[in-house]
């Protein structure tokens, strides 16, 4: 689906992190940990990226949570200073790696990935099944407020710094069971996904069988 959407709301959840919310255009359904494209022209230039769905649904209204720094160039800057009522290009959802259901779910989730973390928790406890996620950041950690309330409602939220890499090692092998319905993902760029493949099987999980979003 490739339509225009307006901006909801714009906020800060984090050191140079922003949660935009859009109004989902008809018949759009993207399931948490799908991704769409978003695209815009800055002075005459058209851009585009894929951003993760950092919302448990898209009843109404979707979020994608944007990440400013250098790798997004002007666009994620373009993106973060969006206001309500402003318009972006919006195609998608895309991805299979997606939460379906799964009786218990398992996040695992460096820098970014934090947004298809919180909304694939949300989701899980909505329906009534557990969670726990993984976060590996630097520096300030986005959407606390988000995995505080995740936590509350029960779920295992584990919040280490990326650089140490004996903590996360250890929230992971605490994380995963290996129960009946299972089910492991790992959402973040290339390095963090290889050691987070490495920690499951280190665990006693099977990394093949996690779900698995690289995001470069």
């Amino acid at each position: 689906m490739d339509t225009t959407v307006a901006v909801v709301d714009n906020e800060s959840v984090g050191p140079d992190t922003y949660a935009i919310t859009f109004e989902s255009p008809e018949e759009f359904t993207g399931l948490p940990g799908q991704f769409v494209k978003i695209s815009a022209d800055i002075e005459g230039e058209g851009h585009a990226r894929f951003y993760t769905l950092s919302s448990p649904d898209t009843e109404e209204t979707f979020e994608t949570t944007i990440e400013v720094d250098e790798e997004g160039g002007p666009f994620s800057a373009y993106l973060a200073g969006l206001s309500a009522g402003d318009e972006v290009a919006v195609d998608g959802p895309y991805g299979d790696e997606h939460y379906e259901g799964e009786s218990r779910v398992v996040v695992v989730s460096g820098g970014p990935g934090v947004g298809p973390a919180v909304a694939i928790s949300e989701a899980a406890l909505a329906d009534g099944n557990e969670a726990a996620v993984i976060y590996a950041h630097e520096g300030m950690p986005a959407h606390q407020a988000r995995l505080n309330d995740v936590a509350d409602t029960g779920a295992s939220v584990e919040m280490v710094d990326a650089g140490d890499v004996e903590a996360f090692e250890a929230a992971v092998d605490e994380a995963v069971t290996g129960t009946d319905g299972e089910q492991l993902f790992v959402y973040g760029f290339a390095e963090f996904v290889a050691a987070a493949r490495e920690a499951i099987a280190e665990a006693g999980g099977e990394p093949d069988t996690a779900k698995v979003e690289n995001f470069g």
